[in-house]
């Protein structure tokens, strides 16, 4: 399957929230859409579930605008829906047969989940009275119940401890290998490039930065080195104006021009006593504050 958001404009009021934004996420594969609060993320996910219509543009999916009553949508939202009071298993039920399916079917599928999620023991309790991180699990089993073809995660990681957010990244990278389209929301930058194969960062409502990760990652300037020695404090008096600390005790250097790092790397491993050279690749929180750090 192949998703297409194509030029979708929106505005509430006088303030224009969406300003032509396109993506494209294939089934298969996971998309990262990210952007500061009031970027203009939420009103994408809402036009793409159909929550309310895009003033301009189309959504495609292979090829034809997109059906409801044929496509099958997960949606995790970052704030939680469920009712505190009610007991577990009627409500992930009755939100399962709101998505279509049968009653029995919905009982077997909410039971697999909760068996698959470590929580089959709370089934007939109320949710008011699980942890933060297990309502969270709950939540996730309302977006996956229905074995939806298109999956949004917004934030899905809030509030997990290490051992359930590593539960939950294998329940992704399953549903990533069964051929879903899983678009991922978050502000945790370790998920999106572990699990993302192409991004959109939004800024003011238009895309400002688009595309495959590894490419993006790969294409920013190579000007400057990494340098991990312990002559690092010789290393940084030498070099003053252009070194200074990295992480983990290495150092950085900017080079004059990108295409004098093959002279600057034999100048530091002629002079220095080095353990390891190499170009610095930044980050993806490193690109997100470089295109989204400004509101525009």
């Amino acid at each position: 399957m192949k998703l297409e958001l194509q030029n979708i404009s929106k505005s509430f009021g006088e303030k224009q929230v969406l300003k032509g934004f396109s993506f494209t996420a294939e089934s298969g594969k996971a998309f990262g859409l990210l952007g500061r609060n009031g970027a203009g993320k939420t009103t994408t996910i809402r036009i793409l579930m159909g929550v309310f219509p895009a003033d301009g543009g189309t959504i495609l999916l292979d090829g034809k605008p997109i059906d409801y009553g044929r496509v099958s949508i997960g949606y995790l939202p970052e704030e939680r829906g469920l009712y505190p009071k009610k007991k577990i298993l009627d409500q992930l039920v009755y939100f399962a047969e709101l998505k279509g399916m049968k009653h029995r079917d919905a009982v077997s599928a909410v039971d697999d989940w909760l068996r698959r999620l470590e929580m089959a023991e709370y089934r007939n309790k109320r949710l008011d009275t699980l942890s933060k991180g297990n309502q969270q699990k709950i939540q996730l089993i309302t977006a996956l119940a229905h074995d939806p073809q298109i999956l949004i995660l917004d934030e899905p990681f809030s509030g997990l401890d290490p051992v359930n957010a590593m539960m939950l990244e294998d329940v992704v990278k399953e549903e990533i290998a069964r051929g879903k389209i899983v678009i991922f929301s978050s502000h945790q930058m370790n998920y999106i490039e572990e699990f993302c194969d192409s991004i959109a960062i939004l800024n003011g409502g238009v895309a400002v930065l688009q595309g495959d990760l590894r490419e993006l990652k790969r294409s920013r300037a190579k000007d400057v080195l990494v340098v991990r020695s312990p002559q690092r404090e010789r290393i940084l008096a030498d070099f003053a104006g252009s070194a200074k600390p990295g992480e983990s005790d290495t150092l950085l250097i900017r080079l004059p021009a990108p295409e004098k790092k093959q002279a600057v790397m034999s100048r530091l491993a002629a002079r220095y006593d080095v353990d390891e050279i190499k170009v610095f690749e930044p980050s993806l929180n490193d690109i997100f504050v470089e295109y989204a750090g400004e509101q525009a």
